[in-house]
């Protein structure tokens, strides 16, 4: 009887993971599937080739994009981290009204959609003479990933004990030296999880990309693969294909980082 007053959660389980699955089944249908094939998307191609993903590879120069997307998801990614925990740790540890004021505004800046400013946005990069040049797209990625991360991070800071601040201090250590050797290594679930979730937004990142990287040097995945969509004609299989290999390292990553992934959702969000 259990089991069965079980099964209306189980298919709600299978229905949620069908829906994820089919987009990831079209995409790989279509990568292996030549242009010239008419045939639906939804039939696996009775003769795959490779072809997609050679093509996707060498006119959309992915080895210079995925450098691209490497060096600008790392250096923002740490940035992040960095900036964001040094900034909760006083947020969670003195709740003053001023912090509580700070804390506030940054969530806010969660409902705010990063498209309303990109106007503003793009004229003051302008003027600061950081289109088609790495440090902005860098810390335009950093400004719009810092409210969520504080917010994580600030949340998962309250879950530990202040008894480890007050025997640090009695020991004689400054709170910087509290945060570094006390805190910090405590974090490592709720870095895990900043690492998977802004890492993800920031390698996919395509609305900033566009207006700021234009040239093809400094190009990432996104709008590489972008060329290959016009209004005269498209090639939806060598987008297919370059998704594919674009999203390995992310998935790598996270592979490596998935058991900390869910303690620190739980831990930061839920808490926070």
């Amino acid at each position: 009887m259990k089991n069965l007053l079980q099964w209306p959660k189980y298919a709600v389980l299978l229905l949620i993971a069908v829906f994820h699955i089919i987009p990831f089944y079209v995409l790989v249908n279509m990568s292996f599937k030549l242009p010239t094939e008419t045939t639906s998307k939804w039939r696996f191609p009775a003769d795959a080739s490779w072809d997609n993903f050679v093509n996707a590879w060498q006119e959309a120069d992915l080895l210079r994009a995925i450098f691209n997307n490497i060096f600008i998801t790392v250096c923002a990614v740490a940035l992040v981290v960095i900036v964001g925990a040094l900034a909760s740790y006083p947020l969670a540890r003195h709740q003053t009204r001023f912090n509580m004021f700070i804390y506030t505004v940054s969530v806010s800046c969660l409902i705010v959609p990063a498209l309303t400013i990109l106007v503003p946005l793009y004229k003051f990069i302008v003027d600061l003479g950081g289109i088609n040049t790495y440090w902005a797209a860098i810390l335009t990625q950093v400004t719009f990933a810092l409210p969520m991360t504080i917010f994580l991070y600030t949340g998962f800071i309250n879950t530990v004990p202040r008894e480890l601040d007050e025997a640090g201090l009695i020991d004689g250590s400054s709170r910087m030296g509290i945060f570094f050797r006390i805190i910090l290594p405590l974090l490592k679930p709720i870095t895990a999880t900043v690492i998977i979730i802004m890492g993800v937004q920031i390698w996919n990142d395509y609305q900033f990309s566009i207006f700021f990287l234009q040239k093809v040097q400094v190009q990432t995945i996104p709008v590489a693969l972008s060329q290959f969509i016009s209004q005269f004609s498209n090639q939806l299989n060598w987008v297919a294909a370059g998704c594919l290999i674009g999203m390995m390292p992310m998935a790598i990553v996270y592979l490596c980082l998935q058991k900390y992934f869910i303690k620190g959702m739980a831990d930061g969000a839920i808490k926070g």
